[in-house]
């Protein structure tokens, strides 16, 4: 019997249109979701990830969680029974997917996928695959206080906002040290960083969409599109030219 999948009918491989919308819900396997193309924003109730196809989504067992497509996007998914977890994660968290692995979690979510001693190989290649992935820092996490939660709510209206942290202090009645803190508390990251992840995270969504190397950076704040070029490239090991042509549209 395949380690994977808990219900061996149940569709692997779901085309979604640009802005289409897995409302949340759960599931009693662990999964693996990855995009054939597009981008999917995946969230959960402790953030938010944007995960292009070079990387791939860990979700456990039991975890809520809904997606959203940016671009003509294509969901695979590989579903594991809870007690199969190569990660030994109980959390989400997003992986790189090699090439090898992207083309086994390709023929296992299709719908011609192998059976036999065929199936058994890809299964534990893709078991192997997912061993040696160490989990990456691409989590946008999401503020529990309410005068934090005004100030990312402003900043995910407008990514290209400039304003300093005291200022968007002002405009939600705190303070700068106040909000300094909560965000080393809630999310685990300073202003700076959480800014900065919540831009690259836009981008993707824009360059999904077809916009423009200089129109992305200037939507996400950026002195220029070179700047926004090398802050990519440090981001994602790869520039945003090369990232569209790979298959994040």
């Amino acid at each position: 019997m395949s380690k994977f999948r808990q219900h061996p009918h149940d569709p692997t491989r779901r085309p979604l249109a640009h802005g289409e919308r897995v409302e949340w819900h759960f599931h009693t396997a662990n999964q693996l979701i990855c995009p054939g193309r597009g981008v999917l924003q995946v969230s959960t109730p402790d953030g938010r990830w944007v995960v292009p196809p070079h990387r791939a989504v860990w979700l456990p067992a039991g975890v809520p969680h809904s997606h959203q497509a940016y671009g003509p996007a294509e969901l695979r998914c590989l579903a594991f029974p809870a007690e199969v977890n190569p990660l030994r994660l109980e959390r989400p968290a997003v992986l790189a997917v090699t090439p090898l692995l992207r083309e086994v979690i390709a023929l296992l979510s299709g719908p011609d996928s192998p059976a036999g001693e065929q199936l058994r190989t890809l299964e534990q290649v893709a078991l192997d695959q997912l061993r040696q992935a160490p989990p990456l820092a691409m989590l946008l996490p999401a503020a529990s206080d309410p005068r934090l939660r005004d100030v990312t709510d402003l900043l995910a209206a407008d990514p290209a906002d400039q304003r300093p942290l005291a200022r968007l202090g002002a405009a939600v009645g705190a303070s700068e040290r106040t909000l300094s803190r909560l965000f080393r508390r809630d999310t685990g990251m300073s202003f700076p960083q959480w800014r900065a992840q919540l831009r690259l995270q836009h981008a993707l969504t824009l360059l999904a969409a077809g916009e423009s190397v200089t129109a992305v950076a200037a939507a996400t704040g950026h002195s220029s599109p070179s700047a926004f070029v090398e802050a990519f490239r440090l981001a994602f090991g790869t520039t945003p030219g090369r990232h569209r042509r790979e298959g994040g549209h």
